[in-house]
C-alpha cells in the first residue's frame, strides 16, 4: 500500500491539478486494465502516460498513429536472415510493458484491428507463430475528440476492451500558473525518478485479485450493467466483458482505500469511467442532447442499494 503512496504522488508532483484522474489511472493500473484518454490537444494526455512509465519502470514504448502505419509496425514482422536460414522475428512496439498508442484514431481500422488481440489475449500472432508479451502489460491510448479530417472511428468491438475511458480537461487559472512555473527549468516528466518496479506492480495486482466481494455487491453490479441493455434510450448496453472490467476495477479502487473488500460506493464511483465508453445511444437520445453519463446517472439512482443492518 505504501508504494501505492509513493507512485501517486510522483505523478502528482508532475501532473498537476489532476489527483482524480490519477487515483482512477492508478485503479486501472493495480486492475490489469487498459485506457482510453480522450480529450483536446495540449492537456497532458501523453505527459501523464510517460510519468506513469517512468515512476514504475520495465519496457515502455510509444506508437506514434497515422494513416500509413501498417499493422505489422505494431505487432512485429518476421524477417529472413541469411545466416540462420530461417525466418526471425522482429518484435514490434507493442512488446513491451507500458505502450503509449498516441492518437489512436488516425490509424486505420485495419491498423486498429491488430491491437484486438493484443489487448484481450496479451500476445500477438505473426506468421502463424504466437508471442507472449510481458507481464504486466498495459495499453494506453489517446485520441482528440475535436479533429475528424483523416481520422477513423473506433469500433465498439475495441472500445469494450478498454476498462476506462478517461478525460483530463482543462487546469484551474491557479493550477495553470503553478504549470508555467514549474516548466521554466524543463519537462517536469523527464526529471522523475523511478520509485517503483514492475515485480512490485505484479505484486499489488496479484493481492488485488483477493480482495473480497460479497455476492450483495456482485447483484448489484450486475443489476447496473444489466439495466443499460434494457434501457430505452440505448441502442447497445454494457457487455459481460464491461461487468468483469467493473469489478475488477472496484476491487484497485477498495484496495487503494485500504480496504480487504468492495463496497457499493467502490462501484458507483466507477460506473462512469468502466461503462460510460461501452455505451451506444439511440439517434432520438443523441439529437435530444442526452449523453452516457447521463443515463447511467439515472440507472445507478435507479438501483437499489445493498444496506447491511447491524443489530
Amino acid at each position: 500500500m505504501q508504494i501505492c503512496g509513493i507512485i501517486r504522488r510522483n505523478l502528482e508532483s508532475s501532473i498537476l491539478g489532476k489527483t482524480t484522474e490519477i487515483s482512477r489511472l492508478m485503479t486501472a493500473l493495480l486492475a490489469g486494465g487498459h485506457v482510453l484518454l480522450e480529450d483536446v490537444p495540449g492537456t497532458g494526455k501523453t505527459q501523464l502516460v510517460k510519468a506513469l512509465a517512468r515512476s514504475i519502470g520495465g519496457q515502455f514504448r510509444r506508437i506514434q498513429c497515422n494513416p500509413d502505419l501498417l499493422p505489422t509496425d505494431i505487432t512485429g514482422v518476421s524477417i529472413y536472415h541469411p545466416k540462420e536460414e530461417a525466418f526471425l522475428f522482429r518484435p514490434g512496439p507493442v512488446v513491451a510493458n507500458i505502450v503509449l498508442a498516441d492518437e489512436i484514431n488516425r490509424a486505420t481500422t485495419k491498423t486498429q484491428s491488430a491491437l484486438l488481440e493484443v489487448m484481450e489475449e496479451r500476445r500477438v500472432s505473426v506468421d502463424g507463430f504466437t508471442h507472449e508479451l510481458p507481464v504486466p502489460f498495459l495499453l494506453f491510448a489517446t485520441q482528440n475528440p475535436i479533429e475528424f479530417e483523416g481520422t477513423y472511428i473506433l469500433p465498439e468491438a475495441q472500445l469494450d476492451r478498454f476498462m476506462m475511458k478517461l478525460t483530463l480537461g482543462y487546469p484551474d487559472e491557479q493550477t495553470e500558473k503553478q504549470m508555467l512555473l514549474l516548466h521554466q527549468s524543463g519537462q517536469p516528466v523527464e526529471q522523475l525518478s523511478q520509485v517503483a518496479t514492475i515485480d512490485d506492480i505484479v505484486t499489488l495486482q496479484a493481492k488485488v485479485k483477493n480482495i473480497h466481494v460479497d455476492d450483495a455487491i456482485a447483484d448489484y453490479l450486475v443489476q447496473i450493467v444489466r439495466s443499460t441493455r434494457s434501457h430505452a434510450a440505448v441502442q447497445l448496453g454494457a457487455s459481460p466483458r464491461a461487468a468483469l472490467s467493473l469489478l475488477a476495477a472496484a476491487k484497485a479502487h477498495a484496495f487503494l482505500d485500504e480496504r480487504q473488500y468492495v463496497i457499493p460506493d467502490d462501484v458507483k464511483e466507477l460506473v462512469p469511467a468502466v461503462l460510460g465508453h461501452r455505451l451506444l445511444l439511440q439517434a432520438e437520445a443523441r439529437i435530444n442532447g442526452i449523453s452516457p453519463l447521463d443515463i447511467l446517472e439515472d440507472i445507478v439512482g435507479q438501483t437499489k442499494v445493498p444496506v447491511r443492518l447491524e443489530r
